[in-house]
């Protein structure tokens, strides 16, 4: 009976960890294309034999206003507010994203973006790629967070 009591408790810690890991997976790709745009000082340290460093972003590079004028035409918007704007995007939503602060939001936000890349950008990559995004992010914005998440701090009612 009491190992039943234990597997229970781990049991119901699973879906709080699952939503974690749909956090950290959605977020993934949008934070590592927001690196690629900045300039900045560098930190960063080794964990567990992996070298994990981020940007803090001062500036934003000039081959990023170039690929927007190129490459990323996004109508509507100039080149110059496209890159703006999807640089902060990416350097923060994902970040929020991981915390599980603002969550829903945040994940709002990266679903917009994800539909511009494939309306805009990248068409032929839905099947590849941005329906996964797409789903990942659908699944945080119906279902919330998880109860490892800081929204839960401030929405009581928003823990799933």
């Amino acid at each position: 009976m009491n190992f039943l009591r234990r597997s229970q408790g781990v049991l119901d810690a699973i879906p709080s960890l699952v939503a974690l890991f749909v956090r950290i997976v959605a977020a993934h790709p949008f934070f590592v294309s927001g690196q690629t745009k900045v300039d900045g000082p560098q930190i960063g340290a080794t964990i567990l034999g992996q070298e994990i460093s981020y940007t803090l972003p001062t500036s934003i590079r000039d081959a990023t206003f170039a690929l927007f004028a190129q490459e990323y035409k996004v109508p509507l918007l100039s080149p110059q507010i496209a890159a703006y704007l999807a640089t902060a995007m990416e350097s923060v939503l994902p970040i929020l994203l991981v915390l599980g602060l603002l969550t829903r939001l945040s994940a709002l936000g990266l679903l917009a973006m994800t539909l511009v890349i494939q309306i805009f950008v990248f068409p032929d990559a839905w099947w590849t790629v941005h329906a996964y995004w797409a789903a990942l992010l659908l699944v945080l914005i119906v279902r919330g967070p998880g109860a490892l998440a800081l929204d839960r701090l401030f929405c009581r009612g928003d823990d799933r």
